[in-house]
């Protein structure tokens, strides 16, 4: 059985931890290394860092706070947020990225996957898709949520797979701090979709909502959020504990 991993998410703005609903409405919550040397120490699996505005600003990643986060934590990391070529890989992994997230990057020009996989490795390149329901077709969305690139979001995760990406992180702008659940039809949807490790992402309230998730879609690799860790609402150990005595497989 495969160990289910828990993922605390750091989306930052101006070297600071924010956090919103649907993508909008973002307030300051924490520095990332307090935040990150935290989670290291306190459970969880992995730790994902988007820096949210630098497709959107059309800049490079800001290295300065990544390279402080690696540093303080002994877990995997992914980032994201402004890349565009294989020389934004590069000095992203070169600050301590274990992996590295592309969306709008990938969307501008999917070859960036696959020169990035020849060169780093499939396991080095995580596929982030930003979903959301439009006329009831899920669609992909660009530059942090903002833009819609009308492309159907399946076939565009499967096309990604395909190229090489070796992971896939699956955001329903639907649900992205609603608290009210993962979005379990879309996520059902990329899991039949492809064959390789998919993290879901948007939705989480509280413990029973990763139960429900691991429980209806076994498949799923992973469980993302943000907010409930950030404010303390669910704390990993707890979590992990409620989903071992569920019988669900995770690293205590």
């Amino acid at each position: 059985m495969i160990t289910k991993r828990i993922i605390p998410c750091l989306d930052v703005k101006n070297g600071r931890v924010v956090k919103g609903v649907n993508f909008e409405g973002l307030a300051d919550v924490s520095s990332p290394v307090s935040l990150a040397k935290y989670y290291s120490e306190n459970g969880a699996d992995e730790l994902v860092f988007y820096d949210i505005t630098a497709s959107a600003e059309g800049r490079a990643l800001f290295t300065d706070a990544l390279r402080e986060v690696a540093s303080q934590i002994f877990i995997p990391l992914t980032v994201g947020g402004g890349i565009n070529t294989v020389e934004d890989f590069d000095r992203v992994l070169k600050c301590g990225a274990d992996k590295v997230s592309v969306n709008s990057g990938a969307i501008r020009r999917p070859e960036l996957i696959s020169e990035a996989a020849k060169l780093y490795g499939d396991q080095c390149v995580v596929i982030s898709a930003d979903v959301k329901r439009v006329d009831g077709v899920f669609r992909v969305f660009a530059k942090g949520g903002r833009e819609n690139t009308g492309m159907e979001a399946i076939s565009w995760i499967k096309h990604c797979v395909e190229l090489g990406a070796g992971e896939v992180v699956v955001n329903s702008i639907d649900t992205d701090g609603v608290k009210g659940g993962f979005d379990l039809e879309m996520l059902r949807a990329v899991s039949d979709a492809v064959n390789v490790p998919v993290i879901a992402s948007g939705g989480a309230g509280c413990i029973a909502h990763f139960t429900e998730l691991f429980q209806e879609i076994p498949d799923v690799d992973a469980g993302l959020a943000a907010s409930i860790f950030h404010f303390g609402e669910v704390k990993i150990p707890d979590l992990k504990k409620t989903l071992a005595a569920e019988g669900i497989c995770v690293r205590i």
